[in-house]
């Protein structure tokens, strides 16, 4: 048996093929749309692939079995309480699947979303009748299990899906043998979870010991506890949860229309149109110079998720990218659907290099020239953007605490005749604040290079 974990650490998505070495056959399991990484292993180990299966429609991000059907005709397997617009065959409880020595079965494990299935895998060849492995999805993680509240199903409440999963947890997860690895679909980062642990695997023996979800205790109990304290799922989770069952465009056919190099002209007829102009570069080439009212979200962090989470699905996009990075920013926006790219700009931030009427930029402040400026006796404002949990735990004293996902509606009590000092805990979200506020007419703003990790590095320099 061949089994691989595929991990996407921008999203926190783990994906999986198996094959048998025999049949040469293989199966991949909650696929992200780009596709080539499956194709290429199956390639390497001379197999076709001829199964894909979701262990159920996820919201986090657009999964790629439109796109291995259409390149290998493989046939879709989603569980059976699920609906789609496309042909799929129904995966129930106690379904099997060989595939030569490898044999694959369904647990139907509701909770997370109705539809939810876990898939234990057998290597006959090695361990008999012993499950192998069993691939989780998003019902049990690694020390966590699925949020039940992302409003994918109509007509059932979180509390109704969280008593669901306590029974998926205890009739179907928790007898399988203790040897059995756990795969789930994400890991730490992953907004389907409040604690997932950084780990891309364990055992089921482990989790029993280990992760609260397993431990004995009431059905009210864990009922209350997952539903508690959850955080707002980001803003793009219902359209990914619907778009997962629909039958739509294939990635391939959107890159084609996204690859398209556009003009100065063209790109500032658009933005005047109403579309939104995307710079994907750098925090630090962005504050040296941008078009005005561009909005920066970098390559370099959770790009896609970033993206889902402040930008519409339905809103016109261009790109502006370093030369050579245009593929790579349409294909991860593309991971979460997000298929409305008409172009980036040629030649990059070239084409207004100097252009003074069409650019804008602002500073960037190291640590120490802040704390000299919060010394002065008309010290700016610290706007710290990270999430209401980050602030408690440390911040800058004075500092306004307003959560980058919800600073458009936040802005409105922000001063504009004091200069703002924005914050985060790298400086990556922070440039995404700064050109917020600039489009919502912020025109006093300082990004803090570094973040919350150059704050405090700087001082334990000074006190040591």
């Amino acid at each position: 048996m061949i089994l691989e974990q595929h991990y996407l650490a921008c999203l926190s998505h783990a994906s999986y093929l198996i094959g048998d070495e025999r049949t040469r056959t293989a199966v991949v399991v909650d696929p992200q749309r780009d596709i080539e990484r499956y194709l290429e292993s199956a390639r390497k180990h001379g197999l076709t692939i001829r199964h894909v299966y979701l262990t159920h429609f996820h919201a986090d991000f657009m999964s790629g079995q439109l796109e291995l059907r259409e390149r290998t005709g493989a046939e879709i397997h989603l569980g059976a309480r699920g609906a789609a617009e496309y042909p799929f065959t129904p995966a129930r409880d106690g379904d099997e699947l060989d595939i030569g020595d490898v044999r694959l079965r369904v647990l139907e494990t509701p909770g997370h979303t109705p539809e939810s299935i876990s898939i234990v895998v057998f290597d006959r060849a090695q361990s008999g009748g012993e499950p192998r492995a069993v691939l989780t999805g998003d019902a049990l993680f690694i020390g966590d299990v699925g949020r039940p509240d992302l409003l994918v199903s109509i007509g059932m409440t979180a509390q109704q899906l969280a008593s669901m999963l306590y029974d998926s947890l205890r009739d179907k997860l928790l007898p399988l043998p203790d040897a059995t690895v756990v795969y789930p679909a994400h890991g730490a980062g992953s907004a389907c979870g409040k604690n997932i642990s950084k780990d891309a695997h364990s055992t089921l023996g482990v989790q029993k010991r280990t992760n609260w979800a397993l431990q004995p205790q009431t059905r009210e109990q864990f009922v209350a506890t997952l539903c508690g304290d959850q955080p707002s799922a980001p803003a793009y989770f219902a359209f990914d949860a619907r778009a997962n069952r629909e039958q739509h465009a294939t990635l391939d056919t959107s890159l084609a229309l996204a690859l398209k190099p556009l003009a100065l002209s063209e790109v500032l007829r658009l933005k005047n149109t109403g579309a939104v102009v995307l710079d994907v570069r750098d925090p630090s080439d962005y504050a040296r110079e941008h078009l005005a009212g561009s909005t920066n979200i970098g390559l370099n962090g959770r790009y896609a998720a970033w993206a889902g989470e402040l930008l519409r699905p339905d809103q016109t996009l261009v790109l502006v990218a370093d030369i050579g990075k245009e593929r790579e920013a349409a294909t991860r926006l593309g991971r979460i659907g997000f298929d409305r790219v008409v172009g980036f700009l040629e030649g990059g931030a070239s084409a207004f290099a100097g252009r003074a009427e069409l650019t804008r930029g602002h500073p960037r402040i190291q640590p120490a020239d802040l704390q000299r400026l919060l010394a002065d006796m008309t010290p700016p404002l610290v706007v710290d953007v990270r999430a209401a949990s980050e602030w408690t735990t440390g911040h800058i004293d004075g500092s306004r605490n307003e959560p980058l996902p919800d600073l458009r509606a936040l802005a409105a009590k922000l001063p504009r005749d004091r200069e703002l000092v924005v914050q985060c805990l790298g400086g990556y979200r922070s440039s995404i604040a700064c050109s917020l506020l600039e489009q919502l007419g912020f025109d006093k703003l300082r990004d803090l290079e570094g973040g919350w990790n150059a704050w405090t590095a700087a001082r334990s320099t000074r006190v040591s």
